[in-house]
């Protein structure tokens, strides 16, 4: 049974957005301050229906045989209610006049292919769960966000924090992701457990990027969110080759060393993802080639394994990757050899 232990994961973390407001001009933060009330509306709501119900259903749209998303996208017109707003494009219908809609509908087929082509897994829940796209949602609203259903969320931003968030290809890969982790061991949304869910979307997020382009380790930017950054977060909002270098405000480790004891943020998911993210950065590039060939499979292996609980440390599951590059490509192998490198670079015991 699926049991929500997710606080609401949005693309920029309460914690940054808190910071940023005292720097701003009063419209500035006003419009920031207004992002973070909704952002905790939304995570009231989110416990709420956890203690009302175990299970999280999708729309009520037949689900194909696989191979093929199931997308709507709803223009919420500025609007903060968890309602759908006005239907714009449905699955297989032709670009309509609004740009931030067709980005929101590519961008998802973009997520979908990823998953499909390269994991054969069908939708969110690997079972053709159809996705809807809510843009225009609030009024220069600085955030994006996966709601746990079968929803996302777009705000066109601010032009300062964030702007439209359909662009980020990227960005659309984390949060979808977030839903593939809830289907598959839904790791607690706290500490080591959750900066490991903020980390497992960050890492997919930048495949999806990846496989769209046709882009190899060595050519990828390996930067999260640089498609939607205002000035006030370029160029970027992570780096998963140089945690802590993607903003004037990134604070983001790159090893166990470095974690960040904090009680902002469900203990620093969005901070201590660092460690993670530039673990799999230098398995990737140790490797070389596509990244979602081998490393990428090691980590939907390592994602889908039984053994991964919902409470998992950064080293168990370093553990658990280092099992799967073994039943994969072999105990010798230099798939082994890369996992182990990339975990000791950010000084995670694997054995």
């Amino acid at each position: 049974m699926f049991t929500n232990t997710r606080s609401l994961a949005c693309i920029l973390p309460p914690d940054l957005l808190l910071t940023l407001a005292r720097e701003m001009t009063p419209e500035q933060r006003l419009t920031a301050l207004r992002t973070l009330d909704v952002d905790q509306s939304f995570r009231l709501a989110r416990a709420e229906v956890a203690g009302r119900q175990g299970t999280q259903p999708g729309l009520t749209l037949a689900a194909p045989a696989g191979g093929a998303p199931q997308r709507a996208i709803y223009d919420q017109h500025h609007s903060t209610a968890t309602t759908l707003g006005t239907l714009m494009r449905g699955e297989g219908q032709p670009p309509v006049a609004d740009v931030s809609a067709n980005q929101a509908y590519d961008n998802f087929g973009a997520t979908y292919k990823l998953y499909w082509e390269v994991f054969h897994r069908d939708s969110i829940d690997g079972q053709g769960m159809p996705i809807a796209g809510l843009v225009h949602f609030g009024s220069h609203y600085d955030n994006a966000f996966w709601d746990g259903r079968s929803h996302m969320y777009f705000g066109d931003g601010d032009d300062q924090l964030l702007t439209d968030t359909t662009k980020g290809l990227d960005v659309i890969g984390h949060e979808l992701t977030h839903g593939v982790t809830q289907y598959e061991v839904n790791l607690i949304y706290s500490g080591q457990s959750g900066a490991l869910n903020e980390s497992i979307s960050d890492v997919f997020g930048s495949l999806v990027k990846q496989y769209h382009l046709s882009q190899t380790a060595d050519q990828a930017d390996w930067l999260i969110g640089s498609d939607i950054v205002g000035p006030a977060l370029a160029p970027a909002l992570r780096s998963m080759k140089a945690p802590g270098s993607a903003n004037p405000h990134d604070n983001q480790p790159a090893v166990m060393t470095d974690y960040v004891q904090t009680a902002s943020d469900n203990g620093g998911v969005h901070t201590n993802s660092g460690i993670p993210n530039h673990a799999f950065y230098v398995v990737a590039t140790t490797l070389g080639g596509q990244a979602w060939k081998s490393a990428g499979s090691i980590w939907y292996d390592a994602l889908a394994d039984p053994g991964l609980k919902p409470n998992a440390t950064f080293a168990a599951f370093a553990k658990i990757t280092l099992k799967q590059a073994r039943v994969r490509y072999g105990a010798t192998s230099a798939e082994v050899t890369a996992v182990r490198a990339g975990w000791d670079a950010v000084k995670v015991p694997v054995h």
